[in-house]
Parts: C-alpha cells; structure tokens; sequence
C-alpha cells in the first residue's frame, strides 16, 4: 500500500535516529483537526509519533509549544504529550502519540476537573506573565509581566486584541468607545486584591483536551502563562464540552468566589476578540454583546 508523502521524511528519521530509534517506518497517516499545522502519525517498528509541522511557521511557534508543556508537565498536576524533540529548517515538533482505549474515546472529566483546581493550585510566584510571549490559535499573545492581574489583562489581553481589530476595521465606531471606556473602568470588576497567580494552560476549551488511556485527560495545544484562574475556567464556559462533574470536581478541591459569574463574560471578550481577529465577522454580534453588557452598567 503506498504511504502518504511526507516532504520532511528524511529529516523526520534523521531526527527519530537521534533519539535513539533508527528502526523501519511502518505507517505514516496525517491526522485532521489541525488549524495551523500539517499534523501526522508517524509508527516506527518501535513506537509511534505524532508530528507537527509547518512549511511556513510563525516565529519560534514549536518553541513556544515546547516551553508549555513542560510548564505544565513540571506541576505534575496535569497530563500532557511528551515533547521529544524541536527541529528547525525545516521546523516540526515531535511529540509522544497518546493512544487511546476508550470505545468510543471519552476523556474522564471529574478526573479534569480536579486535576485543573491542582495545576492552579500549584506555587507560581507572585507575578502575572510569562518570560516570553507565545500565540493563541494563529495571534501573538503578549506576555509581558505585571504585578497586577487587573494591569495585566488590560494591558497583555484586551487591548492587544483590541489594536488587531481596529487595524483590520473589525471594530470601530461606538463599539469601541465602549470597549476603550470598559478598558478604563476594569476595577469595577477586578479587584486585585483578591486575585492570585495561577499557572494556566490558556487555551482550554474542549478541543484541547484528548483521552489517553482508561480515559485519562490528556491536554494539548497550550498557550500558557501565569494569569487569574477564572479566567481559565471563564474560557471552558464559552464553547461547552464541560461537564457538571468537570466542576463539581473543581471546586470540590478550590472553590470559586460566588461574584466570579459577574466577570465571567468580562474574562471571554479576550477570546471573542481573538476569534473576532481570527476568523471574521462571525464572531462580531458576540463581541459588542459582551461589551454592551458591561459598558451600560
């Protein structure tokens, strides 16, 4: 049977022999679901692989990945893919495949939900950030580290997202006047004193999460950094794909403040505007719906 091409083949087994598997390539199959890499199996006649690769990458994108897993990987609180490698020229990451042995695969979301309150609960110092920044979907995300949570999620979250949509026309007029002045005005929601940093995976929506074995949580794709846990389980609200057990099982181990429902749409406009950017209109409505909720009280 003919394999599917691979135009980083050699440099896919150049990299496996370093490793320390030089043995035969049995299978190779790409994957669907990715949104800005080519994604594909690779199996070897001693394990197998899962490649992610890019003819014209974004800036240090594999490099960024890398960083996030290990992050989350050094808590022990949460499972990832094992990073085995980052290859530049051409530039692909080479990841543990996770098999799953669930029928039909499934992911065991109490499991989640108390692995998440532990990743959040685990020690992250004192600021909010991370030392570089890295990308949501295909956006730059800004980084830069603050001692407020409120300074930071003005500064590293909203108003870059906001300076993309006006430079594309996205957003203009009244909208955003009103975004500006809800900008200006976050200490009515956000007061820092009753904030903490957390380590965040960024970018956790259901789609991010895959089954491992027995059904256990398996994250993917982060976008992390060092940021208010609300707005982590802010963003799992937006899209769905949580179970009440995902919760129940959260705050079981680190209850919610029982105001965090207030600001819960107020954390998501950071995601309404980068899809906004992203992909277009589609999410427009959703963007002046949030900032009319706020900007008329």
């Amino acid at each position: 049977m003919t394999q599917p091409t691979l135009p980083i083949l050699v440099d896919v087994l150049n990299l496996l022999s370093q490793i320390g598997d030089a043995t035969r390539i049995t299978g190779i199959s790409p994957l669907s679901g990715g949104c800005i890499h080519r994604v594909y199996r690779i199996a070897t006649e001693k394990r197998a692989y899962l490649v992610k690769w890019n003819p014209n990458p974004l800036p240090d994108i594999f490099e960024v990945e890398a960083q996030g897993l290990g992050l989350l990987a050094g808590t022990g609180a949460v499972r990832v893919p094992q990073v085995l490698a980052v290859h530049h020229q051409p530039d692909f990451i080479l990841l543990e495949w996770i098999q799953s042995d669930m029928d039909p695969p499934e992911w065991d979301q109490e499991q989640l939900g108390s692995q998440l309150a532990m990743l959040h609960r685990h020690p992250a110092g004192e600021s909010y950030g991370l030392d570089r920044d890295n990308y949501i979907g295909a956006n730059m995300q800004v980084n830069a580290w603050r001692t407020s949570w409120r300074a930071f999620f003005r500064d590293c979250r909203l108003v870059p997202q906001m300076k993309m949509a006006v430079k594309t026309g996205a957003l203009s007029g009244a909208p955003l006047h009103k975004l500006e002045w809800l900008i200006d005005h976050l200490d009515r929601w956000i007061d820092d004193r009753a904030c903490r940093p957390s380590l965040l995976h960024g970018d956790l929506w259901s789609g991010n999460v895959i089954p491992g074995p027995g059904g256990q949580p398996v994250l993917i794709d982060p976008a992390v950094y060092y940021g208010e846990r609300e707005a982590e389980l802010a963003f799992t609200e937006l899209f769905g794909g949580f179970s009440r057990r995902f919760y129940q099982a959260y705050h079981s181990i680190w209850p919610i403040d029982p105001a965090y429902s207030a600001r819960r749409d107020l954390y998501n406009l950071y995601h309404l505007l980068n899809h906004l950017n992203l992909f277009g209109p589609a999410y427009a409505g959703s963007v002046r719906a949030t900032i009319e909720h706020y900007s008329d009280r």
